[in-house]
This record gives C-alpha cells, structure tokens and sequence, in this order.
C-alpha cells in the first residue's frame, strides 16, 4: 500500500483503541500500531522487565528493534515502510473466529489495570490485540517527553493550580511526538479511540472536530489543543459509536481486552496521591499553612495547600455545621479560602494559551454567542465569549459551580468544537 493508505494508531492495551485500530483494517487502511512507553513518576519502569526496551512486535510477538523516530537510520525506516499488515479473515467474516472463546477466557487474569493507561501490563495487552489484528506494533519511548508533563503537573499544583495532564498529554504527545513519528515513517494518518469524530465543512472544506456520538463518552474537550494541521490528518474511528457497541464488537472479534475496564486513574499518579507526588518531587514547596474563611478567619490548618482544589468539599478537615467548598487557594500566602455553596459559584472566567481549531470562529466586535464546557464530565452550557489582551472571557448566562484556574474551558458551535484554553481566574 501507498503512504496515502497508512495510518497510525495509538494503542493503548484498552478496548477502545483496540476496536479502532479493527476498524481502520475493515476500512482498507495499512495499520501500523504503536505502545507509548512513558515510565513513572521517579523513572522506575513499573515492573518492566529490562527486556522491555524501545522495541516493537510483528504481529507474532517476534521482536525487532525500533529506536526513536528521531535516531533512526534510512534503513531502519524503509524496513519499517515496507511492513504491511494483512486484514484477518476475523474482520471480513460476518461470524468472526481470531481467537477461542475459552482463549479468551483464559486471558483474563491478564487485564488488570492498576496503573492507569500506560502500564507493562497495558503494554502486553497491546501486543496481544496486534497479533489478533495481525499488526505490527512498535514501542515508542517518550519517557522524556513524558517528563515534560510530571514537571507541569507538579508546578501547576505548587501555583495553586489544579492541572490536567491528560489534555496536555494529548497536546504534546498523542498529538505531537506520534505525528512527527508518523511522518518518519512515512505514514499520511495518526488515530487514536477517543470518542469524538471528525468532519468536513461543506462551505470551506476545513476539517472540523466534533463531539463523540456517545454523549455521556464524549472526549471531544480533552482534544481541543491539537494543532490546526495535526486535526487533518487525525482519524477517531470510534467516533460515531456508543461505548456498549463498542464492547460488543471488541467481543464479536475475539479481542482478548473485550472486557478490560475503562482506566479511571492518572498513570503517573497509580495510588491517586497527588500531594505525596508533589512532595517527592519539590519537597520545600509543600508547606503547612492556615485554612481560612471568605473574610479572612483561620479555621484550622493545613498539611499543604497541594492537598486541595476548588470546589472541593470533602476532606477540607473543617467540621462548621454545614457545608465548606475550597472557593480559592493562594499558593503565596499558603492558605487555603473555604465559603459556601454561593461563593463557588461565577458566571465570569478568564482562559489564557487560547487554541482556535477552526475558521467557523466569527466575532463581530470580538464577541460571540457559543456553549462552554468547564471541566470533561460538565455539560456545555450557553455563554458568550470576548477577545481580550491574551486570551478569552467566557460569560456564562448562568453560575457555574467550581470555575477552578488550571483547568480547560473549551467552546462549542453545536457539536463543532471551535477551541479553548487554560482558565486563570473566575469571578
């Protein structure tokens, strides 16, 4: 197959990305699978045995070596060129017969996920649904790009902030370091299993992101900072379907992560401990300090204001009678601000690192009517948005709880994502 035919695909060890990766071969597409390894927080691998290296699988488990894209030799890219993977007769039968159902069964065991999205145990999964698929699969070592994104989570937390790695994950790595692999191996496509889709605008031809069909899946808010020519050659081909149709396909192909849960966790932060990340990693900046009210009023203490986020509620350490919301965290002076519900609430923010993925964005004066979404699992909600030096003010026509500086507010046109940025402030 030519370049044109060739896509990548960000395979995680998960259901979703498995199926995607399915689709693209039913479609007629070359896939080329890749596992990124990104390490933990203190470098440790995890429990990876030492064999697993910047290496990559042929569909059989045979193992080759893959180095970075950016260490490559011409050779190491041709041969890698040159790979094409064949459709299995699983993906063209209408009863599908890849593997066993007691092989499956058998499996099971293996597709725990204790360590979020990117763990050893993730990475054997990945293999596995390749040799199923009949794919190649190369483990790509972003491990120092990776350190990237711990640095910004740790400092966002130190500034008061609470971070979204995820987003930025998908920013500088998902989105970033896998198109420039991409293009080293000559390949047109990038493709992961987010729930959001892809379209044409029929005015302008402009390639426009749009929400996941699966409303209650829907990814589309953690894609917003891919660059305006990386969404041109992305593919999400699980866009259209809803999770439990995914599934069933993932069993209807004897893929052997049909049934693997969905990773609820940071992979970087397996225990959830933020506050003992963040300590490790900048044990001065973590600090006791005062817990104070709206007027200024000491309410207790402290272990460190990493430990707390707005809108936050439970666990403030504060027993008043009635409820307590983190309505701000001033990381100079290390206090933490408790208020009531009223006090948590704004109609008003500010977003700085403004990412527009379309032309569709019309102001007139620099103001437009549009829905915006202040966190993943919020509901898009009607507002108008303002140009300002720097950035955007979202106006909401009614309070949002929890408008909370570090996260992302992203801006809908109906199902058409026309971009967003990093909130700073809300009042």
């Amino acid at each position: 197959m030519s370049a044109a035919d060739t896509v990548v695909v960000a395979m995680s060890g998960g259901v979703d990305s498995s199926v995607a990766a399915a689709l693209l071969l039913r479609q007629g597409y070359n896939v080329i699978g890749v596992f990124m390894r990104l390490g933990t927080p203190d470098g440790q691998e995890s429990g990876e045995g030492s064999g697993f290296g910047v290496q990559g699988s042929v569909g059989s488990n045979d193992e080759i070596r893959n180095p970075k894209p950016e260490s490559m030799t011409n050779d190491e890219v041709r041969m890698t060129k040159g790979q094409t993977a064949h459709v299995p007769s699983c993906l063209r039968a209408s009863v599908p017969s890849c593997l066993p159902a007691s092989k499956i069964k058998n499996q099971k065991s293996k597709i725990k996920n204790p360590q979020g999205c990117c763990s050893v145990l993730d990475a054997t999964d990945a293999r596995r649904v390749a040799a199923v698929l009949g794919i190649p699969l190369y483990v790509l070592n972003f491990q120092e790009d990776f350190g990237r994104i711990i640095d910004y989570f740790v400092a966002e937390y130190n500034q008061g902030r609470t971070p979204n790695p995820c987003v930025r994950c998908n920013d500088w790595l998902k989105f970033g370091r896998l198109v420039a692999y991409a293009d080293a191996v000559g390949a047109r496509y990038i493709a992961t299993g987010h729930y959001a889709r892809i379209a044409t605008d029929e005015r302008t031809g402009q390639r426009l992101l749009l929400r996941g069909r699966d409303a209650r899946k829907d990814q589309s808010y953690v894609l917003f900072g891919m660059r305006r020519q990386v969404l041109q050659c992305t593919l999400l081909p699980i866009g259209e379907l809803e999770k439990p149709a995914v599934r069933r396909m993932a069993r209807e192909l004897r893929l052997p992560v049909y049934n693997k849960p969905d990773s609820q966790e940071i992979c970087f932060v397996p225990d959830q401990d933020y506050a003992a990340l963040v300590r490790r990693r900048t044990p001065l900046a973590v600090r006791e300090g005062d817990i104070v009210d709206t007027c200024g009023r000491v309410l207790g203490r402290h272990p460190g204001h990493q430990h707390f986020t707005v809108g936050q509620r439970r666990g403030t350490g504060v027993a008043a009678g009635h409820p307590l919301y983190v309505t701000r965290i001033d990381a100079a002076a290390n206090r933490v601000v408790l208020g009531d519900r009223g006090a948590v609430q704004a109609r008003t923010l500010t977003a700085g690192q403004v990412n527009w993925l379309c032309d569709r964005v019309q102001m007139a004066g620099g103001v437009m009517r549009c829905t915006a979404k202040i966190r993943y699992n919020h509901q898009p909600q009607p507002a108008t948005v303002r140009l300002i030096d720097g950035g955007i003010r979202v106006e909401f026509d009614e309070p949002q709880l929890a408008i909370t500086p570090g996260q992302a507010v992203v801006v809908y046109d109906g199902e058409v994502v026309l971009g967003g940025g990093w909130i700073d402030a809300a009042q």
